[in-house]
């Protein structure tokens, strides 16, 4: 993934914080969104699906802590790296970080090449956790990335649930999904479906 196609999102209730870690991360070339707190930072994070999240703890509305552990619920945001901004000796605020299910944190006062480095070295862990965007299995080959699925080098049309179902499935193959981890990752939020609807579109698969 090129530097430009990469998303950061900072969330911190400090303008000066905003400008100068912004500033410092659009001259690296990143795409930089930025947000006041963390209720604000939540609903961009939804929208725009960054590769890294950089949170301020203490923010009006809703705290780092709390953004963190909504933005954990989100299947879409799995992949996500989150950071913390903390105080420097701020040893409750790293603890409840990663207690809320942060990868990283940065102290402050910011340095901009420490900044920068760390931000590099978050990016390769989520590089190397990343999902390939093609899985091979024998003459099978599915892309995630064009939605597309070929069999002995001839193309199969699916719909896109059915897609998404036979992505998670081999994405590792020997594994046996449970069923709610299929509606989580397949379904979401979006509608109420049954273990029924999951047995149907397997069976479609098969065919």
């Amino acid at each position: 993934m090129k530097k430009k196609d990469i998303k950061i999102l900072l969330v911190d209730d400090e303008p000066d914080i905003l400008e100068i870690v912004g500033y410092n991360l659009t001259s690296e070339g990143y795409q930089v969104i930025t947000a006041e707190n963390g209720s604000e930072g939540v609903k961009k994070a939804k929208k725009e699906l960054p590769q890294l999240i950089i949170l301020d703890v203490m923010m009006p509305e809703m705290d780092g802590i709390e953004a963190c552990e909504l933005l954990r619920k989100n299947p879409d945001l799995k992949n996500t790296i989150i950071t913390f901004l903390t105080a420097r000796g701020e040893d409750y605020s790293q603890v409840a970080g990663f207690d809320a299910g942060a990868d990283d944190y940065i102290t402050k006062p910011i340095k901009p090449k420490v900044l920068v480095s760390k931000v590099k070295a978050l990016l390769r862990r989520y590089k190397e956790e990343d999902v390939s965007d093609t899985v091979k299995i024998g003459s099978l080959v599915i892309n995630r990335d064009e939605y597309k699925v070929t069999s002995k080098g001839k193309e199969i049309i699916l719909p896109r649930k059915e897609f998404e179902l036979l992505s998670l499935l081999a994405s590792k193959p020997g594994k046996v999904f449970k069923r709610d981890e299929i509606l989580d990752t397949v379904w979401g939020n979006e509608v109420v479906v049954g273990g029924r609807t999951i047995d149907v579109h397997i069976r479609k698969l098969r065919e």
